[in-house]
């Protein structure tokens, strides 16, 4: 290059974004919402399934699982496979796929087929999910406007999980459960026809061979570790959890090893060697698990303890959703004033301490209590959410966005699924293990102890029995939230200590 007046080599400008890629970046936020709002939009709809559908405890688990399980499981794969035949392509494929899939849940009529068509909607997720993060990074080469859209990107992720419980409230106030499916069809329908005209279309230009076993080898470890974390919360036999255990870290090591000395790897391992990418990564997985476990539990317990109605019930979790879209505005001004770090570190003691609140403050007769607790959690996750986003998309290049968007997005659907299998089956167990059914006969009890979801189907409303179980919800939840926060409090001391904080700047980190 020729040097300039100062001895430096001249570095070329990035181009700036137009209106067009403004508009591509309003469909891919169409995609992110529409995604998230599934993940969570089912949380105040378990009422109406468990009277519907009768499922079990555990089925009720899958159902709320087996989405983001699946996601999690293909998110490396198809993110790499996005590379390789084109991320528009597989965007536009993705979204056809997911619409014929809400349409087989939106009319299932068991809860076997439910699940079926939820991990459908998984697997069309996933090709979904890392083609919207990699176009952002290759239309957004200046690196103001990449993080502006990033951000954008993150609100509309952690927006859209939080809206899920009020979308689910409205459309269940009017309409039958599957409601909460039907609603993506015109989605599905704008992402497609903006998405045709919009979005450019972008690979890796030397992507190498399809690594076919490392893609399996993914697949297992995710599914086999999460299934052993359920198994062994929710009271599965001695030998399952340890036997899945086994198969999800011997198929975890075998998939990292090759990685390392494959000459087209799915994931470039050596990323998390560099500390701004590995806390940002771990802080996403931990803010992301407590905040799904939050609102699969919190939801239940507006509408079985305080007797909300689905959209009273989703009004009462809109101080998260607006917290978490609010804190965009002022992430940059704090990463400014004290580093990126720091703010990672407090948007997760502030969850955490958001967590403990909801401890505290969910056998309060008034809910503005509760709000305020709803409010700091929201500011934490959203916070924390934006911020490690942004971080490992900039610590890659380009021509790698797809591989480095899957590791993002494995580690928010991994969140979410560990956080509805680990503080799910947590919540149950501690609730069955209060409840006392001795009174009842055996099919009652079943009922009773399996869920208070079932319990509320089979006891009548004013007996006593229910109000003990009840209360043995609450004291889960209790429980359960201080779980979240002990976990929030542990990933705040490791962006704290891990991730780069040089207030003042906005460079970018490269490994």
């Amino acid at each position: 290059m020729p040097p300039d007046g100062r001895g430096h080599g001249t570095l070329p400008v990035p181009p700036r974004a137009g209106r067009r890629e403004w508009a591509a970046l309003s469909v891919l936020v169409l995609a992110v919402v529409m995604l998230a709002v599934d993940g969570t939009v089912l949380s105040l709809a378990v009422p109406a399934l468990s009277a519907d559908l009768e499922p079990t405890a555990n089925e009720l688990l899958w159902i709320g699982d087996i989405y983001s399980l699946a996601l999690a499981g293909l998110l490396v794969t198809m993110g790499t496979l996005a590379d390789r035949v084109g991320r528009k392509r597989l965007l536009l494929i993705g979204a056809a796929g997911f619409g014929l899939a809400s349409l087989l849940a939106a009319f299932a009529p068991t809860a076997g087929w439910l699940i079926a068509a939820r991990f459908l909607l998984g697997v069309a997720g996933a090709t979904l999910m890392p083609s919207t993060l990699s176009i952002i990074r290759n239309m957004f080469e200046n690196a103001r406007q990449r993080t502006t859209a990033i951000a954008v990107w993150a609100a509309a992720a952690s927006g859209g999980a939080a809206i899920g419980p009020l979308v689910g409230g409205f459309l269940l106030e009017h309409f039958w459960w599957g409601s909460v499916f039907i609603i993506n069809i015109p989605v599905i329908i704008v992402l497609i026809g903006f998405g045709y005209v919009l979005i450019p279309e972008s690979r890796d230009p030397n992507p190498g061979t399809f690594d076919l076993f490392s893609a399996a080898l993914s697949m297992v470890a995710i599914v086999a570790l999460v299934y052993a974390v359920k198994s062994a919360v929710g009271g599965g036999g001695s030998w399952v959890p340890v036997a899945a255990l086994a198969v999800g870290i011997t198929a975890g090591w075998i998939f990292i090893r090759r990685q390392q000395y494959s000459s087209s790897p799915l994931i470039d391992v050596s990323l998390f060697r560099h500390p701004a990418f590995a806390g940002a990564v771990t802080a996403t997985f931990v803010s992301v698990l407590a905040f799904s476990g939050l609102l699969f539990f919190f939801s239940q317990y507006l509408q079985l303890v305080r007797g909300y109605g689905p959209l009273e019930a989703g009004l009462r979790e809109l101080p998260v959703t607006l917290a978490s879209v609010a804190v965009v505005g002022i992430a940059g001004s704090l990463v400014l004033t004290f580093g990126r770090g720091y703010v990672i570190g407090g948007g997760l003691a502030l969850a955490a301490t958001g967590m403990v609140g909801i401890a505290v403050t969910s056998d309060s007769v008034q809910y503005l209590w509760i709000a305020i607790a709803l409010v700091l959690v929201g500011l934490g996750v959203g916070l924390a959410f934006t911020l490690t986003t942004d971080a490992v998309m900039t610590a890659v290049p380009p021509d790698k966005a797809g591989s480095a968007s899957a590791v993002s997005e494995t580690a928010y659907e991994l969140g979410v699924a560990l956080g509805i299998a680990l503080l799910g089956s947590l919540l149950t167990t501690l609730y069955r293990a209060e409840v006392n059914t001795d009174s009842l006969p055996a099919a009652a009890a079943d009922k009773v102890s399996d869920s208070l979801a079932s319990a509320v189907n089979v006891l009548p409303p004013d007996s006593d029995l229910l109000h003990e179980a009840k209360l043995a919800f609450v004291h889960a939840m209790q429980w359960t939230s201080v779980t979240s926060a002990a976990l929030l409090a542990m990933a705040a001391v490791i962006a704290w200590r891990v991730i780069p904080s040089l207030a003042g700047t906005r460079e970018n980190e490269s490994p």
